[in-house]
């Protein structure tokens, strides 16, 4: 053989060689990013809940003085959510929130005048959408992370997320006791 077709030959299995981890790197930044798009859609939602949730709990304020500690929660989960930086404290925080707003709609049952008004129905019909909303982000996100991680544990994706610090992404789980129905009670 010639010495330009050995050399052409050493060319191509070098550049094929190159070509196996600069793509899977591409790869892997490119579902990362897709990550980090749909966490931003959560974010998004997220604050557009804690945005109307000061306009419904004041609407309920006028109707239910007496149910102070619930305000309280609500207040103090949303500056929860507002601080949270990791997936995980941001699902314990929206957690919390989901919590206190369920407990004021049990609130809202109390005074049937306050469901009437139309403030509280419209504010209700957007925070309705904004959850329906908060559920998809959710959904999309952790079906890009479970791509994402699947991806990054497949060889030889794996040595490439390894050499270059590509972390697991953590899924957005249900919350403690999500399973189970909250029950309202009417006779009170």
């Amino acid at each position: 053989m010639r010495k330009s077709v050995k050399i052409g030959i050493i060319v191509a299995v070098v550049l094929v060689l190159l070509f196996i981890p600069i793509s899977g790197y591409n790869n892997l930044v490119s579902l990362e990013q897709n990550v980090n798009a749909a966490s931003s859609n959560i974010d998004t939602q997220l604050q557009r809940r804690s945005d109307l949730i000061p306009n419904l709990v004041n609407t309920v304020k006028g109707y239910a003085a007496q149910e102070k500690t619930i305000f309280t929660d609500i207040a103090n989960a949303r500056s929860k959510l507002a601080g949270a930086s990791t997936t995980t404290a941001k699902a314990n925080a929206d957690a919390e929130l989901s919590g206190a707003l369920s407990r004021l709609l049990v609130v809202v049952e109390r005074y049937p005048d306050l469901k009437s008004n139309e403030n509280f129905r419209d504010l209700s019909v957007q925070l309705e959408g904004t959850e329906n909303r908060i559920a998809v982000a959710r959904q999309d996100y952790n079906t890009a992370a479970n791509y994402y991680n699947t991806k990054r544990r497949t060889f030889p994706n794996n040595i490439i997320a390894s050499i270059f610090s590509f972390p697991e992404k953590s899924l957005y789980k249900a919350s403690e006791g999500a399973q189970n129905v909250p029950s309202v009670d009417f006779t009170k």
